[in-house]
């Protein structure tokens, strides 16, 4: 009976510590943010999906480190591993809401559309952050979308725009060597356009996953002769079409990447045969020394707490765009904070900061990022925020600018904008939002 009695106490024991350690959780969870980070940091994608990972979680890390949170808030976070494939992302992001996420930023178009229907029911913001469907823009039809700093449509206006300059565009040609995805097909429908008032010849290249072989598309490129090769790929489709583009003696200098593009992991495979390979930027480069990046280092890796395997990772092109988007999912949360309360907000008011942001040049100098960020402003009618780039060409060991700033046109892109979402909204039968009406 004394054996008995001792195995219940010690078994009454266990569950009460269990039952504290669930209290425990639950009151932590509840004093706390919670961002679901879908990820790939293996398969062909990883070259490049890997740095912004470590740009977007070590920022999170910097957050709490340095900060304490967000307003007294901690942030917490979970990777999922989707290795760039639709199904997986989606099921990523069904195993993560549970966790009553505000906000995903998946970095990847396909998982953007596939996501789109969902997010207005789990009431959980979708950034995609210079990437996803150039038409959620319009907020009045997308109100959960947020393609933040600029679409693919922004970088097909200002990439026509700056090869203009280099002379007239009527009767030359221009190739789109592009990604056989969701990703790869957004920028068609602007270039076809531009086409038409431009004079150009479009010539469509499509590329199939992962992009490892393109014989075939440079010999027709070898061919046709185009002015300019527009590279619209990711991975190792990139290394692998300006190796390829070498092969075929086209000029490197008349390529241009989208700034999914134009990173450390597409030219430094080439080497010293990469020079002269343009692409349009986000805003930003490969800048390095920044405030926020000494924080990093102070912060995390001379602790040892650093994402990256290396700390001279820290401000290459592709670890500053994750950084980036991070730090506008937060200043999203911030600006929620600011009308709803220092507190865990919820989905939907994270949704609603996100269409308030509001950062000038000198909020974002103060928060370390220098101009790599330019001055943006959110509303119902434009969830962007800002539509503009400039041009960094690789020099053979680094990126430079080669361009003063571009605007996309909007007053040429805003109709077709807005065609395209109504046509949306009366697919899927939404009653789009009156935007005179959103304060």
């Amino acid at each position: 009976m004394k054996r008995f009695m001792t195995t219940r106490a010690a078994a009454l024991a266990l569950a009460a510590a269990g039952a504290f350690a669930v209290a425990q959780d639950v009151a932590a969870q509840a004093n706390e943010i919670f961002i679901p980070v879908l990820v790939y940091r293996t398969g062909p994608y990883a070259p490049n999906g890997a740095p912004w990972a470590d740009g977007f979680v070590d920022y999170i890390k910097l957050v709490n480190e340095r900060d304490g949170g967000v307003n007294g808030v901690k942030l917490a976070y979970e990777e999922c591993e989707h290795g760039y494939a639709t199904d997986r992302g989606v099921e990523c992001y069904e195993r993560l809401k549970s966790r009553k996420g505000v906000a995903v930023n998946p970095l990847s178009t396909g998982i953007t559309y596939a996501l789109t229907d969902k997010v207005p029911n789990d009431k959980i913001v979708l950034f995609s952050t210079g990437y996803g469907r150039a038409d959620s823009v319009d907020g009045s039809v997308f109100p959960w979308n947020f393609p933040l700093l600029g679409t693919y449509w922004d970088a097909a206006d200002m990439l026509v725009q700056h090869v203009k300059k280099l002379g007239s565009l009527k009767g030359k040609k221009i190739a789109l060597v592009y990604h056989d995805s969701p990703y790869g097909k957004e920028p068609i429908k602007m270039l076809e356009e531009l086409s038409k008032t431009e004079g150009y010849q479009l010539l469509l290249l499509p590329v199939t996953h992962p992009g490892v072989e393109q014989k075939a598309t440079w010999l027709q490129i070898r061919q046709q002769r185009p002015d300019y090769v527009f590279l619209w790929g990711w991975g190792v489709m990139n290394s692998t079409a300006i190796k390829e583009a070498i092969a075929v003696a086209y000029p490197r200098g008349q390529m241009f990447g989208v700034w999914w593009s134009s990173a450390e992991p597409d030219v430094i495979p080439a080497e010293q045969a990469a020079k002269g390979y343009n692409g349009i930027t986000l805003g930003h480069s490969s800048e390095k020394g920044l405030p926020v990046h000494k924080d990093m280092i102070k912060y995390l890796y001379d602790k040892g707490k650093g994402t990256a395997a290396n700390k001279d990772e820290v401000g290459n092109v592709l670890y500053n765009r994750g950084m980036i988007s991070a730090m506008l999912t937060i200043e999203s949360i911030k600006t929620a904070q600011g009308k709803f309360g220092k507190r865990p907000v919820t989905g939907e008011e994270v949704r609603w900061g996100a269409e308030h942001l509001s950062m000038d040049a000198a909020k974002i100098k103060a928060l370390g990022f220098g101009d790599t960020v330019q001055p943006l402003k959110t509303s119902c009618r434009d969830h962007s925020g800002v539509h503009r780039g400039r041009i960094h060409t690789w020099d053979g060991h680094q990126w430079s600018y080669t361009s003063d700033w571009i605007d996309a046109d909007m007053k040429f892109e805003r109709p077709i904008i807005e065609s395209s979402a109504k046509a949306y909204a009366a697919e899927k039968k939404i009653t789009p939002r009156d935007c005179s009406k959103e304060g």
